[in-house]
């Protein structure tokens, strides 16, 4: 039995500049840098979109010659609407603490639950996040006054 070896010489193979593994990287490293600027532009057109108090300073701006005391107005009565809205609560706070579950346990007690507070709390809490809004517009930025 005869084997025969062939034996050539070994040739490395070229090495990779590490410019091009540095530059690539180095590239990859800008490109995410864009996405994240993209992002954060996104993030903040989307947080001008839902600022309700921006859209009221607007609001007011546009309407001050029509409304000149609309902002005042809302910032003092602001604290009596809080008080009645917290009155108006804390009784529907007692009325279900003292019946003891009874209150909103069947159809009929339910039904007269929601018609002595149901519409009162409801309207009152949309006109006080109305005006809160008119009067936190009013304020200018920077005062939490």
């Amino acid at each position: 039995m005869h084997l025969q070896f062939v034996m050539s010489q070994h040739t490395a193979l070229p090495a990779v500049p590490a410019t091009t593994a540095g530059a690539d990287t180095a590239d990859l490293l800008r490109q995410l840098l864009e996405v994240q600027r993209e992002q954060l532009a996104l993030q903040k057109t989307t947080a001008a979109a839902h600022d309700m108090t921006a859209r009221w300073r607007a609001f007011l701006a546009r309407w001050h010659e029509d409304f000149p005391q609309l902002a005042e107005s809302c910032k003092s009565v602001l604290p009596m609407l809080e008080r009645s809205f917290g009155e108006l609560v804390g009784d529907l706070a007692d009325y279900l603490r003292d019946s003891d579950n009874a209150a909103l346990g069947n159809e009929f007690t339910l039904g007269e639950f929601l018609d002595r507070y149901g519409m009162r709390v409801s309207q009152l809490g949309g006109i006080l996040g109305l005006v809160g809004l008119i009067a936190e517009a009013a304020t200018p930025r920077g005062d939490s006054a």
